[in-house]
């Protein structure tokens, strides 16, 4: 049962979580890592999905909250990388050509937009608008009321309809 559970709920939301991890993360390697961590450690607890009252729920929350973790041990080790190689007095570029294009192409006019909203009206309106999940799904993924999923929601799209008619 734990095979077909996997299966038939949680496999096939993996495109999801990836788009709500890469939304937070901003980078494909690891946001596809922040994923494969999610579903491993689903899997070694599989014993315990029946206590878990919506799965999908779970999955998406549990995504955040690593997604979250890693920006913020990302920013760490850039400053600790900054910091050792301005003491050194060798600087170290990072950035291939490869990276350069997948910086331009997310550096749309929609992405700017996005990114200029506040984080809890970001996450609404990631999982409301490109994940297409239900106000009530969204509440239970940020545990917050449904009522503050629409006001949240509310302020986002005025926001980009301000940001994208330039009004802003």
């Amino acid at each position: 049962m734990s095979h077909d559970k996997f299966h038939r709920i949680i496999l096939p939301l993996k495109d999801k979580l990836f788009r709500l991890a890469w939304s937070i993360v901003r980078d494909s390697a690891e946001a596809e890592d922040i994923v494969q961590d999610i579903f491993l450690k689903l899997w070694t607890k599989h014993d315990e999905w029946n206590e878990i009252e919506n799965l999908e729920a779970y999955c998406f929350r549990a995504t955040k909250n690593l997604a979250f973790d890693r920006v913020e041990s990302l920013s760490i080790r850039r400053t600790e990388n900054i910091a050792s190689d301005s003491e050194s007095g060798v600087f170290v570029d990072n950035i291939t050509p490869f990276f350069k294009l997948v910086e331009s192409e997310r550096n749309t006019l929609l992405y700017k937009c996005i990114d200029e909203l506040p984080e809890n009206q970001k996450l609404v309106f990631q999982l409301r608008e490109i994940e297409g999940m239900s106000y009530k799904e969204i509440a239970e993924v940020l545990k917050i009321s449904e009522d503050l999923v629409k006001v949240n929601l509310f302020r986002a799209r005025n926001k980009m309809k301000d940001l994208l008619s330039g009004k802003q």
